[in-house]
C-alpha cells in the first residue's frame, strides 16, 4: 500500500515499514504522512504490556526508554516513505543519536500516544527529527532524533 500525501494507514503498513515485532513494536497506526516533512502515530498503551510488570508494581509508569523508542519508531517510518524503500535484512535504519530529550508526566495504562516526528534535516545519511509524543494534546516527552542507515 503506497501512502498518499498526508495519507494514513494501519497496522499491516506499519509492519512493512518497520522491522521491529512484539513486544518491541511500538506504532500502532499511521494518522497522516508527508514524505520528507512529517508524520502523526498512535501507540495504545494497555495493561498488559510486558514492562509494566516491573515498572513499577501497584504504579505502572511506561519507560522513558520506551517512550523514546516510539518516537525513534515514528521517526523511522517516515524515513523509510521518504526514502520509498523497505526494510529488510539489507536495509534498515538505526536510532543514531538524541538530544535534549524531556519528559513532562507519566504515561499509564489507558493512555493513547500520539506520536509525532517533523524532519528537520538531512545531511548526507544522516536524518534529523524533532519528536513529540502527547497524550490528550498535552506534551508528555520531547526529543530530537538522528537516525542512519545501517
Amino acid at each position: 500500500m503506497a501512502t498518499s500525501e498526508n495519507g494514513g494507514f494501519g497496522i499491516d503498513e506499519v509492519m512493512r515499514r518497520l522491522p521491529h515485532r512484539y513486544p518491541m513494536l511500538l506504532v500502532d497506526r499511521v494518522l497522516e504522512c508527508a514524505a520528507g516533512e512529517r508524520i502523526v502515530a498512535l501507540k495504545n498503551v494497555t495493561a498488559n504490556e510486558e514492562f509494566f510488570v516491573g515498572h513499577f508494581p501497584g504504579r505502572p509508569v511506561m519507560p522513558g526508554v520506551i517512550v523514546l523508542e516510539a518516537l525513534a519508531q515514528t521517526a523511522g517510518i517516515l524515513t523509510f516513505v521518504t526514502a520509498g524503500i523497505y526494510p529488510d535484512e539489507s536495509v534498515k535504519f538505526y536510532f543514531a543519536g538524541i538530544d535534549k530529550a524531556r519528559f513532562r508526566r507519566p504515561i499509564v495504562p489507558g493512555d493513547q500516544l500520539t506520536l509525532r516526528a517533523t524532519l528537520e534535516r538531512r545531511i548526507r545519511t544522516i536524518w534529523k527529527y524533532a519528536t513529540v509524543a502527547e497524550v490528550a494534546g498535552e506534551e508528555v516527552a520531547s526529543a530530537e532524533m538522528m537516525v542512519m542507515p545501517g
